[in-house]
């Protein structure tokens, strides 16, 4: 028996464009949202929640309603073509409202905020941390902070035109250093700019003295402009609501959209394919919706969308292209994808398999079987485990194109790209360890990887040579594919043949809940604390946390043997 690699490559068509989606939609959407829109981190996270919070009643709603509805077409593929036109439709829409809202921002400058002194968050301030000194500032005190070390008021008249000067002319280049010892200032500017992977900027002082070992700098127009920008969008929607519930009821509608066809998509590889090559024909699944995902990142290194010159950009054309990406991979799924004659297939061969495996009707009387408690324990044990790894993860994914284009001041795609590239490269090796030490070591390792990277991001500034933070995604893209390959398998290996979609429920119940809290909580932590700089040891201490309960598992760690095929290595949960 041999997988049909042409039928599942044509299937992962569906999952492709799934994936393209998302991979554009969670990166600008959060930066709509802030750089646009003056939200909050906190208000950012609930509306990012809001697909997680659809996903857990509408995905298994119009999966049941696939199962029962039967066209000529089949049972997936009408919800597939109708559900992508849609979103299509409606995510184009939604930069429509996106730039409604930057054409009122248009009216804001550098000048307005300077004349109408805006208060801004200081970026210095951390309640932690460094909570003796002020959480805001004005445009004023703060420019004259960076500039002259003073506040506005102890300048002359002949400084406040020399800082006003300097605020005028501020570029996306403009940084400076903060001493936390002293809460004093000094203006700095690039010496050299790195470029490639290896390059590193180097920073000196105005007066051409070079910087102190150590010495973190911050980018002056991301702190002073921008800030200032976001404190004028948030005026801009205070008087101007109704183009921000337009733009959340759009968005919701393109969410809607997306949820139509999200579960019918995933159940139609098993619909045209025998239980034996399952995990195979996943495994290209998996890696379509990957290709999908790169594909956007790429698109996003092409327009610039992870700039920080681009914070107020337009993003009418970048959607434009994803969504001409996503009716391509559309049109390919709807002319070649036989559903029904499939289905058919594939059910008169599933027929005679079933009469070889006399064990699958005990396995079906199994299932109605209560799970014993040492086993109960263990799942319950594995899903909070699923939760905790993804509340750290999720955090990041959510908002670290917000947090790299203000905090770091880098592109968002190229880290992003070096996550799924390290990921998709470690799926055989991940596997191959996985079937000699066990699913449960393995995640742990997985684990401990994965709280290594996200402690290292702690310690990564705007001056930290591109390798390292090239170094750290790979390595949370490794981490995550040892984690991600492994669960998913230890939760529906304590089911048995008939209730495997109850055990898949369970784990994405634990994984979508996740994921609705995470972007809340993690963005009223960045609000209570007056940073963003939490991201990386919120995401850190909720992953190590994740391994503290997985040491209490003790079922569902089966070693399988080394497939023939290694493709089945890289068979994981749609997550």
């Amino acid at each position: 028996m041999k997988l049909n690699y042409k039928r599942t490559l044509l299937v992962g068509f569906a999952f492709f464009l799934i994936c393209a989606f998302w991979q554009a939609y969670d990166t600008i959407v959060p930066l709509m949202l802030t750089n646009k829109f003056g939200l909050d981190q906190t208000w950012s996270g609930l509306i990012m929640s809001l697909d997680n919070i659809l996903a857990l009643f509408l995905l298994p709603l119009f999966g049941a309603l696939s199962d029962k509805k039967d066209t000529r077409y089949g049972k997936r593929t009408p919800f597939i073509v109708i559900g992508t036109v849609c979103a299509v439709l409606f995510f184009v829409g939604l930069t429509f409202a996106d730039n409604a809202q930057l054409a009122k921002l248009s009216e804001g400058t550098k000048d307005t905020y300077w004349q109408q002194n805006y208060t801004v968050v200081n970026r210095e301030y951390h309640s932690v941390t460094n909570n003796k000194v002020a959480e805001t500032y004005t445009v004023h005190d703060y420019a004259a902070k960076v500039y002259f070390n003073k506040s506005y008021d102890q300048l002359t008249d002949s400084e406040k035109q020399q800082v006003q000067q300097w605020y005028g002319d501020l570029s996306y280049d403009s940084y400076y250093v903060y001493n936390h010892a002293d809460d004093s200032y000094k203006v700095c500017v690039v010496k050299e700019k790195g470029g490639g992977l290896f390059g590193k900027t180097v920073y000196e002082y105005a007066d051409g003295t070079p910087l102190e070992e150590g010495a973190r700098t911050t980018n002056a127009y991301s702190s002073l402009v921008s800030a200032a920008e976001n404190q004028f969008a948030h005026t801009v929607t205070q008087n101007n609501a109704g183009i921000l519930a337009i733009f959340v009821i759009v968005l919701l509608l393109t969410l809607i959209s997306m949820a139509v066809f999200r579960s019918p998509a995933v159940a139609l590889m098993p619909d045209v394919t025998v239980k034996p090559l399952r995990s195979k024909a996943n495994a290209i699944i998996n890696l379509m919706g990957t290709a999908g995902g790169i594909l956007v990142l790429l698109l996003g290194m092409v327009f610039g969308t992870g700039s920080v010159a681009n914070q107020m950009m337009n993003y009418t054309w970048f959607v434009v292209t994803v969504c001409g990406i996503m009716l391509v991979a559309l049109a390919v799924f709807a002319f070649t994808v036989k559903e029904k004659k499939w289905n058919g297939e594939m059910l008169a061969a599933q027929a005679e398999l079933d009469k070889e495996d006399p064990e699958e009707q005990t396995e079906q009387n199994a299932a109605t079987e209560k799970l014993p408690k040492d086993k109960l324990k263990s799942l319950i044990f594995i899903l909070a485990s699923v939760a905790l790894w993804f509340i750290g993860y999720n955090a990041i994914t959510s908002k670290y194109s917000v947090y790299a284009v203000n905090v770091l001041n880098k592109d968002y795609n190229t880290t992003l790209l070096i996550a799924q590239a390290a990921a998709v490269v470690a799926y055989i090796p991940v596997g191959i360890l996985a079937s000699r030490i066990g699913r449960k070591k393995s995640i742990l390792i997985g684990v401990a990887l994965l709280t290594a990277a996200f402690t290292g991001g702690i310690f990564i500034t705007a001056a930290s040579p591109t390798w390292l933070i090239s170094v750290l995604f790979a390595l949370a893209g490794i981490a995550w594919a040892t984690i991600n390959v492994n669960s998913f398998p230890m939760v529906v290996e304590l089911s048995k043949g008939g209730n495997i979609g109850k055990y898949t429920g369970y784990y994405y119940t634990a994984s979508m809940a996740a994921q609705v809290v995470t972007p809340i909580l993690s963005g009223a932590l960045m609000d209570a604390l007056g940073t963003m700089s939490i991201l990386f040891p919120y995401a850190a201490i909720f992953v190590a946390l994740a391994f503290v309960t997985m040491l209490f598992v003790k079922h569902g760690d089966s070693k399988p043997q080394t497939p023939k095929d290694k493709t089945e290595m890289l068979a994981g949960a749609d997550d």
